[in-house]
């Protein structure tokens, strides 16, 4: 069985993939500093340190006895909103983690790391289904540090390193962070109904390519024996074009209880819209999703207010 560092590993995606690895009986170790994670989400058999992807002080800790089979660096700040507030803290968090842990990969042996990237990286594309080879021009600053981040791992497949960046779409399903009012459309919309108000910021006819989490966990784990995935950059999307208005409407439907609709301001950096061709990753890891919208809202639905009711 193998050995993984799952970096980010009490938050939402980096815990999915660290259960599902160790359900398959590999050795997990995990990093994450408790920003926005949390420790009770962190998987139970998975090796844990806390600190910061973005330190090098942070690295002695995770020194494997033998090299890790590969790294997957989930952690990061999340949020295109979040990333106009400090431009530099999120450059550092998520582009000075990747050198960081580039190079830690260089000194213990490691030759293969999956990245998360994100559909930000695209910025403004035509009305359609935006495919990998497009130019990308990111509005926001997490856009631009992911980009940058693909762009280091690429220049580092010279020494040996051999990546495979995921490109995520809208991600979702339970064990979001609900709490959180920056980052994650379905959570977001989601957590307000039981104010009877959702806030929207930007028109109700953008629209979005939403993955459920258990999709993102299962391209992941794809990466670890497709050798077509290695050195690409691909898409990971799930509902294809969906219209903001169109999504709430599905949420709506969920809720017993009524709530009326708010439009007003929008959101730095935000994008109009913005779906994926899932033509490459198709290829490259057999990836389709298993998860349609309305199974993955509903399933959301049920951890979320079973939670509270908790």
């Amino acid at each position: 069985m193998g050995l993984y560092l799952v970096t980010g590993i009490a938050g939402f995606i980096g815990s999915a993939l660290g259960r599902a690895l160790l359900a398959q009986g590999h050795e997990v170790v995990g990093i994450d500093n408790l920003s926005t994670g949390f420790m009770e989400n962190v998987p139970a058999g998975a090796a844990f340190f806390r600190g910061d992807c973005g330190e090098a002080a942070s690295y002695a800790g995770l020194l494997p006895r033998r090299p890790y089979d590969a790294i997957f660096h989930i952690a990061g700040q999340s949020s295109g909103e979040v990333s106009f507030d400090d431009p530099l803290l999120d450059l550092r968090t998520n582009t000075g983690s990747t050198l960081h842990l580039l190079r830690f990969s260089l000194e213990t042996g490691c030759r293969r790391m999956l990245y998360a990237s994100s559909m930000s990286v695209y910025g403004e594309q035509p009305d359609g289904a935006v495919r990998e080879d497009a130019f990308c021009r990111p509005t926001s600053f997490y856009g631009v540090g992911k980009l940058a981040s693909e762009h280091y791992l690429r220049i580092y497949a010279r020494y040996g390193i051999s990546s495979t960046s995921l490109r995520l779409f809208n991600v979702y399903g339970p064990g979001q962070n609900m709490g959180n009012m920056r980052q994650g459309m379905v959570s977001i919309y989601m957590s307000m109904l039981a104010d009877g108000v959702i806030r929207v910021k930007g028109r109700p006819d953008r629209f979005r390519d939403f993955v459920y989490i258990d999709d993102v966990v299962r391209a992941f784990l794809a990466c670890l024996d497709r050798r077509e995935s290695e050195g690409r950059e691909l898409n990971i999307g799930g509902s294809g074009k969906v219209l903001v208005k169109d999504l709430l409407d599905r949420l709506l439907s969920l809720s017993k209880t009524p709530a009326r609709i708010e439009y007003a301001g929008e959101t730095p950096g935000d994008l109009f819209g913005i779906c994926a061709d899932p033509a490459l990753s198709r290829h490259c890891l057999g990836y389709s999703p298993q998860t349609d919208l309305d199974a993955g809202l509903a399933a959301m639905y049920a951890w979320h207010t079973g939670r509270d009711a908790g």
